[in-house]
């Protein structure tokens, strides 16, 4: 019996693609960026199985070319890229991602809160740019403490409680926010207490976002809500770039109403080299690269594949 047809809009880790080469008849997008729009309408017309990322606009347009098409098999948690309401109703079916990226997305959450707190990024410039002139001062690039600060995390869903487990170990007071609130029995083990958005923003030294995207998330991060924020805390944000309003965070950064930020997301992505945060010392950035570790990304893949067989 032939294999059935699958594009795919980028390589993946070898694990999955192994799987995938097997059981179909797979064609993959050879460049390192996204496929334009039009080729991947112009490659769906008769495939059966598509595979796609973040940055791959799936709506009714690509649908409309795909008269074959059984599922979406999308490499990520999130899947606002793609419009499953009009997936449902034509019957394809869309999947993703969860779970398999959740330990690996706080570690980073950590890992930005951690550079931003003690000025990491500002630290490794000092030292490659030749400032470090005087072995030690007592004000030298001064930080926050970690230890004992309180963590507001937005979003407890699975990452946003991973981030809270690692709090734990930071004996920081945890405060959250969601529309869902916790198990109690969770609420107990992590400490974690629910409060409303105000409370958190008001109360946090490290606010950390971990939403989804969706019409109520975005720009929940806004000026009236950074000026609640405390002069000397830090905003964490690796889940979605639209949740945090960019103008209101340059403004909050550059006119002080808080002590830094630190994002592996952006409105728009890329970000453009022009956007004014790139410009602030108080702000530590990366290009979406939560998920980026050679385990989980591998797994990821596998998962894909996994989801396209069944």
């Amino acid at each position: 019996m032939a294999k059935l047809k699958v594009y795919v809009t980028r390589e993946l880790l070898e694990r999955g693609m192994k799987i995938i080469r097997e059981r179909f008849n797979a064609e993959v997008w050879p460049e390192y960026g996204p496929p334009p729009k039009e080729e991947i309408i112009r490659k769906v017309r008769d495939v059966d199985a598509l595979v796609t990322l973040l940055s791959d606009k799936i709506d009714a347009e690509v649908f409309d070319a795909a008269p074959k098409l059984k599922i979406v098999a999308q490499m990520a948690v999130g899947y606002d890229n793609i419009d499953v309401a009009e997936a449902t109703k034509r019957g394809i079916y869309v999947t993703n991602t969860p779970g398999v990226l959740t330990e690996t997305t706080a570690d980073f959450a950590w890992a930005l809160l951690l550079a931003v707190a003690r000025r990491v990024i500002e630290a490794d410039k000092y030292v490659r740019t030749g400032q470090w002139k005087v072995s030690w001062h007592p004000s030298m690039l001064l930080g926050r403490d970690v230890y004992g600060a309180t963590l507001g995390i937005i979003g407890a869903g699975r990452i946003g409680r991973a981030v809270a487990r690692r709090a734990k170990g930071f004996n920081m007071k945890i405060i959250y926010y969601d529309v869902v609130p916790m198990p109690p029995e969770d609420e107990k083990e992590l400490g974690a207490k629910l409060v409303d958005l105000d409370t958190l923003f008001r109360e946090a030294d490290f606010v950390s976002i971990h939403v989804p995207l969706t019409k109520e998330t975005y720009h929940l991060v806004n000026e009236d809500k950074l000026k609640l924020m405390k002069k000397t805390a830090y905003l964490i944000n690796n889940s979605r770039g639209p949740a945090v309003d960019e103008k209101a965070l340059y403004k909050a950064l550059k006119e002080g109403w808080i002590a830094g930020a630190a994002l592996d997301v952006f409105e728009q992505e890329p970000t453009p080299v022009d956007n004014p945060l790139l410009k602030l010392d108080n702000v530590v950035v990366a290009p979406h690269i939560s998920s980026a570790s050679y385990e989980t990304r591998s797994r990821m893949a596998e998962m894909v594949a996994e989801n396209l067989v069944a």
